[in-house]
């Protein structure tokens, strides 16, 4: 089984993408779009080369006369993120899966209306949080869930990285409320993903943000507090100022019998492992997650749940949406100066803009 791919967006997240539909034997990259053509003339290069195939893929400057194309199954969405909800209704539309970039959606409601449509048109959507996939991270899953560390307590997710002035100003919707969307949605979310997929859902989130770079709109830094129905809580704090580099990122599960910690760029290396009974070779298992293609492995997965109709990916919308409802409650919270409840009904990014609270 051949999975035929289009994609829209060939900007440098596309880069990763596109390497991982190459080396996927079970893939085909069909078509790309983009406004800019060199950028897709670079994107079919790359693709070739990486897969040691010279077939014609087709390059679209309008991405809406890709989804006409019956010869594609999947379309791939890597656009700015106010453009992700749209496009991923749109080829929803037009009876194709969707694998789209974090963060799904700006708005709640965009978000419930991508996984009504997948569930009417029975078409997958998979949200790009693949560090689910490091086989580092999906055995701490596995020791948690296996109550190895016991009753969990609390967890603290902690992203300390720099992004400089020169950063947003080489791309005007960087840093915007309207299309980026927020530090937390953009820099932040994968370790928040992380968090709640190991403590269970979210019921509750209070939080605060600070900004001072006056160059942009969005939060230089935010503080979370979440509790999870389990009774656990979670601790997020995250910056976009540390100086002068990035310091990176950590995570840790503080449980009755138990602490896990994993910290680095992709979380792979190990800080603390004490799990009853948890047997673990760390220096193996560190290794084989540096060596590991997440992304590779997220394709892998939606082509599987594609070929096996009754099972949804490990990141469906669904999924997809918890992550990014923690942090839309964070932000609600920062405006309302009280804890927010989920599930939230409403609330979009555009709440966040000062003219609309004056």
């Amino acid at each position: 089984m051949t999975v035929r791919f289009g994609l829209i967006g060939c900007g440098f997240i596309s880069k990763r993408h596109v390497k991982a539909i190459a080396d996927c034997s079970m893939a085909s990259l069909e078509a790309v779009s983009d406004l800019k053509e060199e950028r897709m003339a670079d994107a079919i290069a790359d693709y070739k080369r990486a897969a040691g195939d010279e077939k014609d893929v087709i390059p679209y400057t309008d991405y809406t006369e890709m989804l006409s194309n019956q010869d594609i199954d999947v379309i791939v969405i890597t656009v700015i993120s106010s453009l992700h909800a749209k496009m991923a209704m749109e080829a929803l539309n037009a009876n194709k899966h969707v694998i789209l970039e974090k963060p799904m959606a700006l708005s709640i409601k965009e978000a419930d209306a991508i996984n009504e449509l997948s569930t009417a048109r029975k078409k997958r959507v998979m949200v790009c949080h693949q560090l689910r996939f490091l086989p580092l991270l999906a055995k701490m899953k596995e020791v948690i869930a296996d109550g190895k560390i016991g009753t969990p307590y609390y967890a603290i997710a902690s992203i300390r990285i720099n992004r400089s002035k020169e950063y947003y100003e080489s791309a005007p919707w960087r840093g915007t409320w309207k299309h980026d969307g927020g530090m937390l949605l953009n820099q932040g979310i994968h370790l928040i993903d992380l968090m709640q997929w190991f403590l269970g859902s979210a019921e509750k989130v209070s939080g605060e943000i600070l900004q001072k770079n006056m160059t942009k709109e969005t939060e230089d830094a935010a503080l979370g507090i979440v509790t999870f129905e389990n009774g656990a809580k979670g601790v997020i704090e995250a910056n976009v100022i540390s100086q002068p580099a990035n310091i990176g990122y950590a995570l840790s599960v503080f449980g009755e019998k138990g602490t896990l910690s994993v910290e680095g760029p992709s979380l792979s290396r190990v800080s603390r492992w004490h799990a009853e009974g948890s047997e673990l070779d760390i220096q193996e298992l560190e290794a084989y997650s540096r060596s590991f293609d997440e992304q590779l492995a997220m394709y892998e997965n939606l082509i599987e749940s594609i070929s096996q109709e009754s099972s949804e990916p490990l990141i469906s919308g669904v999924e997809g949406k918890k992550a990014m409802e923690i942090i839309f409650a964070l932000y609600e919270s920062s405006v309302t100066g009280q804890p927010v409840h989920l599930p939230m009904n409403d609330f979009s990014t555009l709440a966040m803009l000062k003219e609309k609270r004056d």
